[in-house]
């Protein structure tokens, strides 16, 4: 394995190195999306600018060819600032144009050989005051076949009809800067029939009987294929408008079983189908809320996402990271594309209780949280004294909250940069061994 010492000195094998050494680091000038599920005031506050009413719901930070970050190299200023005297003028030079200019400074040869002149995670700040769709993000091989097909068939890249904007798989993870709610995987099928049971409509009769014929993950796919394709039925929203009936009548009631009923409700289930029927009116969505693992992450909580597996956000606020790619497959609770036998194609329905990562916890302030997967990892918590940082590899290292000072190098020849709430910054590989020192609140990603 190659390290940041000797690609430096000129051990890499590359065509040509830098005449000078590039800068240890390089501010990032990020794109906010402004989807209409997204918070008013979470990523306002966070950067710092006033709120005008609309929304902002993701902060992307990354090479992802959709919106890329834009590189500023240290002592430019910070993005919207005039240069210091004596620094570069910001350019239109993005990460990704960064990491192609020089592969193995920025991502080192592990990384470049693993996965090419790319950048392989994305991080984002997600701020969701409104549920986000039921969705399911591809595995590889059908990202790849979904993504050429489109190409074939000639859809263009940012057509609102295509379903597969890369190639990429996209297993995810989020840590909850705020409570966070969300629905991910899907309950055991006697859970799901209990709290069906009582429900009025046509829909979940045939999803209970599904599931009582079949009381397997095929009975649990079969009731969630019936509830998808419901959409395209033409007195769906009568039928479900019924269901929607029943269960506010029932939580109105209370969650309490009638004497020798074994079945149990739940209010916070009922609540969710009220909440989704209400934001998305005659949406089966709402009711396969039922099928699906409630979630709630307290702050520095975590939830991994892994391909395949369907899920929908809720509320909340929180740091999400994931492989480079933007392929989201939808079946409902949204106004974008739904294209329900991709999905149907790509779902995972393995009853099982939502994915954790793996969390190390050091004793330095900052938590490590290690998902199954190659291409990223995160360490976040709070900096109060002096945190060595991962020292290899691409990072992203966002400031949550307070400031943090950045050093690499020792001695004389050290270079180091402050980083303020709601700013980041990408530390290349060729920057080798990172210190984080201050009073302040960071994520950092990298590939592990």
């Amino acid at each position: 394995m190659t390290s940041a010492a000797d690609e430096r000195s000129g051990k890499a094998s590359v065509d040509a190195l830098p005449a000078a050494r590039p800068p240890a680091f390089y501010r990032l000038e990020n794109t906010v999306q402004p989807y209409d599920w997204g918070s008013t005031s979470a990523i306002q506050d966070l950067l710092g600018v006033e709120t005008d009413g609309r929304p902002a719901a993701e902060l992307w930070m990354g090479a992802h060819p959709l919106a890329p970050s834009r590189v500023v190299p240290d002592g430019a200023g910070r993005p919207g600032e005039r240069p210091r005297p004596g620094g570069a003028a910001a350019s239109g030079t993005t990460l990704v144009d960064l990491v192609r200019s020089d592969p193995v400074g920025a991502l080192g040869q592990r990384v470049l050989d693993q996965y090419g002149p790319r950048l392989p995670f994305l991080l984002k700040v997600l701020a969701a005051e409104r549920a986000l769709s039921l969705q399911v993000h591809p595995h590889p091989h059908r990202a790849r076949a979904g993504f050429n097909r489109e190409n074939r068939e000639g859809v263009a890249r940012d057509s609102p009809l295509r379903s597969f904007h890369d190639d990429q798989h996209k297993p995810e993870m989020v840590v909850a800067v705020s409570r966070f709610e969300g629905l991910s995987g899907f309950r055991r099928p006697a859970r799901i029939l209990e709290l069906l049971d009582g429900l009025d409509g046509d829909l979940v009769a045939r999803m209970r009987a599904a599931l009582v014929a079949r009381p397997t993950e095929a009975g649990v796919r079969e009731a969630f294929t019936l509830a998808l394709h419901a959409r395209s039925e033409p007195d769906v929203a009568a039928d479900l408008a019924r269901t929607v009936a029943s269960v506010r009548g029932r939580a109105e009631r209370g969650a309490v079983p009638a004497p020798g009923s074994p079945r149990r409700t739940s209010r916070r289930a009922d609540a969710t189908v009220l909440s989704l029927a209400e934001q998305h009116p005659g949406d089966p969505g709402a009711v396969v809320s039922l099928m699906l693992n409630r979630v709630t992450l307290a702050p520095g909580e975590s939830m991994f996402v892994p391909s395949g597996h369907v899920h929908a956000y809720l509320s909340g606020c929180a740091v999400e990271i994931m492989a480079s790619s933007d392929n989201v497959l939808r079946a409902g609770l949204t106004s974008k594309l739904v294209d329900v036998d991709a999905l149907l194609e790509c779902a995972t329905c393995t009853p099982g209780p939502a994915a954790r990562p793996r969390l190390v916890d050091d004793g330095s302030g900052l938590v490590t949280y290690r998902p199954p997967v190659a291409e990223f990892a995160l360490r976040a918590g709070r900096v109060t004294g002096a945190v060595s940082l991962p020292d290899a590899g691409p990072r992203v290292v966002l400031c949550l909250d307070g400031a943090v000072t950045l050093a690499e190098g020792v001695g004389a020849g050290a270079v180091e940069t402050r980083v303020a709430r709601g700013e980041s910054v990408f530390v290349p590989h060729a920057s080798g061994a990172v210190v984080a020192r201050g009073d302040g609140r960071v994520a950092v990603a990298y590939v592990p």
